[in-house]
C-alpha cells in the first residue's frame, strides 16, 4: 500500500466515519449537545441541525478554534479534558466526542465526566481509531508501530511507521498526541464498565479493501462509533 492509496481510502472513510455519528443523533428537538473537542463548531452544527437543535455546548483547549466556535452560535469553555467537566450535573441530552478518546490520558476521569453530565437516558457518541484494523494488524505483523499510534511525540509525527501520512511532520499540541487505542471489545466494555447501556457499536473504513466493508465488519474497521445511553 502506498502513503497515496492510504490517503485516499481515508478520506473516504471519513466521510462514512462521520455519516455514522449523524446516524446516531435521534431528532431530539430542543435537546442539549455537549461536542468535547469542539474545534471550530462546523461540525457540532451539524450534529445540531441532525437533531433539530441550536442549544450546542463546547469544550476545547485551543483558544482561536474557541473564539470561532463561539461565532457559529456555540456556548463555549476552554477546558483539558483530563480534567473535570465544567458543566452540571445532568446537564446534557447528548455528550459527543468525534476522535477525541485517544488523546485522553486520563480514561477513567473522562468516561465518569460524561457519564456525570449527561441527563438520566441521555445517550454519548464517541468515535475513535481501531487497534484491530486490518491495515494495524498488518503494519504490527511487519513489526512497525499501528498506523493509529505512531502520533506519539511532539517532535515528529509518523514514528515506526514508514507509511504513515503524516510521517515527518511535527505536532504543534502535546494533547494531540495518542495516548489510548482501542479495539472494539476493549471499548464496548470501558463504556459498559461505566454503566452505559443499549451499546451499539458501528464501523466505517476497511484499509486496504473499499470502506464500506467496515459497515459490515466494525471489529476490524479502520474508525469504529458507540452510542451508549446513560442508565436511569
Amino acid at each position: 500500500m502506498s502513503a497515496n492509496f492510504l490517503y485516499k481510502l481515508n478520506e473516504q472513510a471519513v466521510r462514512l466515519r462521520k455519516q455514522s455519528i449523524l446516524e446516531f443523533i435521534d431528532p431530539q428537538r430542543d435537546a442539549k449537545i455537549l461536542d468535547l473537542g469542539c474545534d471550530n463548531g462546523s461540525w457540532s452544527r451539524r450534529l445540531g441541525a441532525r437533531a433539530n437543535t441550536k442549544n450546542l455546548y463546547g469544550i476545547d483547549i485551543v483558544e482561536p478554534r474557541l473564539a470561532q466556535a463561539q461565532r457559529n452560535g456555540l456556548i463555549v469553555k476552554k477546558s483539558d479534558l483530563n480534567e473535570k467537566v465544567p458543566f452540571p450535573d445532568s446537564f446534557f441530552d447528548v455528550v459527543h466526542a468525534d476522535q477525541v478518546i485517544e488523546h485522553i490520558g486520563k480514561l477513567d476521569n473522562f468516561l465518569a465526566e460524561i457519564h456525570r453530565v449527561l441527563k438520566p437516558r441521555g445517550y454519548t457518541i464517541i468515535s475513535t481509531e481501531n487497534a484491530s484494523s486490518w491495515h494495524n494488524i498488518g503494519a504490527s505483523i511487519l513489526g512497525w508501530q499501528i498506523f493509529s499510534l505512531t502520533n506519539i511525540s511532539e517532535k515528529q509525527l509518523g514514528i515506526g511507521n514508514p507509511l504513515a501520512l503524516l510521517r515527518g511532520q511535527k505536532l504543534k499540541l502535546s494533547s494531540w498526541t495518542h495516548k489510548t487505542i482501542f479495539n472494539y471489545r476493549g471499548l464496548y466494555e470501558m463504556f459498559s464498565l461505566y454503566e452505559f447501556e443499549n451499546i451499539k457499536i458501528s464501523g466505517a473504513g476497511y484499509h486496504p479493501l473499499p470502506p464500506y466493508f467496515g459497515k459490515i465488519d466494525p471489529r476490524h474497521s479502520h474508525y469504529i462509533t458507540l452510542k451508549g445511553y446513560k442508565s436511569n
